[in-house]
């Protein structure tokens, strides 16, 4: 099959031309909170990081979480990641209450790392994923995001957009089949 398309001899094609201009929104915070939503999450705007512990308690699926990590200083949780050898031990963990970078209005991601985290696995083997950001962090499109990073740097990265959702060719729409059942992201003001 490789040699069937080696054998086409298609044209090659040109770069994108990446001097133009990229979508930008007149409130990208606003915007930001609306992709988010529209692909399953959900955003709060806080005055402060002392706000979310009240924020997360009002929330059922908090109050019952046996599990939680957290990386939030306001509210410390009960399991010690940096204690875990084994990430597969992290797979009952029911809340992960972790710091993102920054988010992007175009298609509602954050752009979360490894750093100061033991297990990147966290992000995606909890039940309910709760990120916090400042919303100065918020950048309008991917272009924009792109720039914010260092590719060649050593260590994991990763945009994260949503719960993890799955459907079919039926339409049949399953959110956390193989990851978070929620995210909520605090955008700190």
């Amino acid at each position: 099959m490789l040699a069937a398309i080696r054998a086409s001899n298609a044209p090659a094609a040109a770069l994108p031309n990446l001097n133009q201009t990229w979508i930008t929104y007149a409130d990208r915070s606003r915007a930001f909170a609306e992709v988010l939503t529209s692909v399953g999450g959900r955003c709060e705007f806080v005055g402060s990081r002392s706000e979310i512990p009240a924020k997360l308690a009002a929330q059922p699926n908090f109050a019952a979480a046996k599990k939680v990590v957290s990386a939030l200083a306001e509210l410390p949780g009960n399991v010690d990641l940096a204690a875990i050898v084994d990430p597969h031990a992290t797979e009952d963990v029911d809340f992960a209450i972790l710091p993102g970078r920054f988010g992007v209005s175009e298609n509602g991601a954050i752009w979360v790392t490894d750093e100061h985290l033991r297990h990147r696995a966290i992000y995606f083997i909890v039940q309910h994923l709760v990120l916090v950001i400042d919303e100065r962090e918020i950048v309008d499109n991917m272009y924009a995001a792109y720039q914010r990073l260092s590719l060649g740097a050593k260590g994991f990265g990763a945009f994260i957009a949503g719960p993890s959702k799955t459907a079919d060719i039926e339409q049949s729409l399953v959110i956390g089949a193989h990851g978070p059942r929620s995210l909520t992201v605090f955008c700190v003001r």
